[in-house]
């Protein structure tokens, strides 16, 4: 009975429809109604009373004269321009655009792809209902394409091209940092006026036309980015296994919350979306603070504890959890965590959402829980706890290599592309020792410390792993030929049934046979890694220096994390 209910629980979850998806549906097609019949108002009118005013009069000589001014190198270039707005390639584009938005890991933006396919889609719409509501002909000069069966009000190229491209110049400019933005938003920009010249060079539109097509896609942006992008009334939709609404604001215990945001990775956007998300939860006026270079976070913790904080929200990468979770140890804030980076380890082995807005709801609907923390050091490494994983090795050097280039645009997938050009990194040998237990050698490609199970893709590398069991896990990756990487990637794929948790290590194979093997499990409460050579390091993704020395210690229950209720 509780597998039927918590199956049904997870379908309703997955088919729920964000709160005000009705309201701002009817809201969008009264507006884009409205806008039909503007255009078809206009439409109407300049082939009926106004079409022997100037300067409708005039269109035909301006089309005559574009005529005459043909070249074969204009003829070219005017091709190449309509075709960025050809039905096929707007549609093209359009889909490949909102498949990145919503499946690049580090982008997920829902609300952007659906802005963009609504506002090109209602465009199309509106330009059918006016070509069957319009009649006009065509110019009367020789035309360079073949003439559509649809009216030559409006430009359907033009129009089509203005709601794509001048969509993404919204997007670009509102979402993207770095001065090139202007840059690439103005040449998107351009984009619809040099489809709608192009039209008008070919012979396949009136300048009213084109007119017509700008101001169809222009409203049609108008509306749908007023109701998704400014107004945001669609929110996200309740869970069904979230707890009772937060108390108002009145009943909460007095106290501030405190937002640490690596500005980096979140914007003005992000940071108004959290503000009504936090304050839809009870927590009125919350008090952001930036992380800089010089302090990743740690000071603006201290800080806000200092001052009395009752809730840390931290908004950043795996390294600004990190540091968080470091400055938070061993208090009583509990900690809410919102995926802003690129690997979100924690929030994925947390069960969180990947979208900072419905992480946070979803936290913020939930309960205090206690997880552990490891406690880690080594030479050149100062004392510090991470949440996550470290590691040395293969690992190390994927994180030390992924272009930060790549990482903001593709996401985790950087990771792995760095990884092919690390798979020749130097075998190493390593002396390890477990809780006290005699030392054992061997030699490994990756070893990997371990407080959660997952990594990203989905891919569980250490199944037996959880965040709040008192214990971490050591994996030693030592795959030799071929036939080893065959078994060590069909093992790590596969994973492992989950054992029972020993109450010390289990008795490593001894080295002559261990070596053998490609990948090993361990479970332990404080291990030692010494390497023979310095090697790349990194904790929670972000890479340390190299070094002969790790030590990891597990501090249980030094942190306490807002996660989702769930139904048992």
């Amino acid at each position: 009975m509780t597998g039927s209910r918590t199956e049904a629980a997870g379908a309703a979850r997955t088919f729920a429809l964000p709160r005000g998806t009705g309201r701002t549906a009817a809201r969008i097609a009264a507006l884009t109604a409205c806008q039909a019949a503007t255009m078809v108002g206009f439409g109407l009118l300049i082939t009926g009373p106004a079409r022997g005013l100037w300067p409708l009069t005039a269109e035909d000589t301006v089309n005559e004269r574009l005529e005459q001014a043909r070249t074969g190198t204009l003829t070219a270039l005017s091709s190449v321009a309509s075709e960025a707005g050809n039905t096929l390639t707007v549609v093209a584009i359009t889909l490949l655009t909102c498949l990145g938005l919503l499946l690049i890991p580090r982008l997920p933006m829902w609300r952007q792809a659906i802005f963009l396919a609504v506002a090109v889609s209602l465009q199309s719409l509106v330009f059918l209902a006016v070509t069957e509501s319009v009649d006009r002909h065509r110019p009367e000069v020789d035309r360079l394409d073949a003439s559509p069966p649809t009216s030559s009000y409006t430009s359907g190229h033009t129009g089509a091209a203005t709601a794509l491209y001048a969509g993404l110049a919204v997007l670009v400019l509102s979402k993207v940092r770095g001065p090139w933005r202007k840059v690439v938003g103005g040449l998107l920009l351009l984009l619809p006026l040099l489809v709608g010249a192009a039209r008008l060079y070919r012979g396949m539109h009136h300048p009213t036309d084109v007119l017509g097509g700008l101001t169809n896609g222009g409203l049609s942006l108008l509306i749908v980015g007023r109701a998704l992008l400014v107004d945001r009334s669609v929110t996200a939709a309740p869970t069904a296994d979230r707890a009772p609404a937060a108390p108002a604001a009145e009943e909460r215990p007095p106290g501030t919350t405190a937002v640490i945001l690596n500005p980096t990775v979140s914007d003005a956007p992000d940071r108004d979306e959290l503000r009504r998300t936090l304050e839809r939860h009870g927590h009125r006026d919350p008090v952001f603070l930036e992380t800089t270079a010089d302090d990743p976070g740690a000071g603006q913790t201290a800080r806000a504890v200092r001052e009395g904080a009752t809730l840390v929200v931290v908004c950043g990468g795996d390294g600004t959890v990190r540091t968080v979770a470091d400055a938070l140890a061993g208090s009583d804030v509990p900690l809410a965590v919102v995926p802003c980076g690129t690997g979100n380890l924690l929030a994925r082995n947390l069960d969180l959402p990947l979208s900072p807005v419905a992480a946070l709801d979803a936290a913020l609907g939930g309960a205090p829980h206690r997880i552990d923390l490891a406690a880690v050091e080594g030479d050149g490494l100062a004392a510090t706890r991470f949440a996550a994983m470290a590691g040395a090795g293969l690992d190390a050097a994927m994180m030390e290599h992924a272009d930060p280039r790549a990482k903001a645009a593709l996401g985790w997938p950087a990771y792995a592309l760095a990884g092919i050009g690390t798979l020749r990194t130097p075998r190493m040998r390593v002396t390890i020792r477990l809780d006290g237990s005699p030392a054992f050698r061997r030699t490994a490609r990756m070893v990997l410390v371990a407080n959660v199970a997952a990594v990203q893709g989905g891919v569980t590398l250490l199944p037996a792993a959880r965040p709040d069991d008192g214990l971490l896990d050591l994996l030693v990756l030592d795959p030799r030929g071929m036939g080893g990487w065959y078994r060590a990637v069909r093992t790590l794929l596969r994973g492992r049934a989950t054992p029972s948790r020993p109450s010390t290590v289990r008795t490593p194979v001894p080295e002559g046979d261990g070596h053998k093997v490609p990948v090993e499990f361990f479970t332990f409460r404080r291990a030692e890694l010494t390497f023979d050579t310095p090697q790349s390091r990194e904790l929670d993704g972000d890479p340390v220096g190299p070094g002969r020395h790790l030590t990891a210690e597990v501090r249980p229950g030094a942190l306490t994390v807002m996660l989702p209720s769930r139904e048992k």
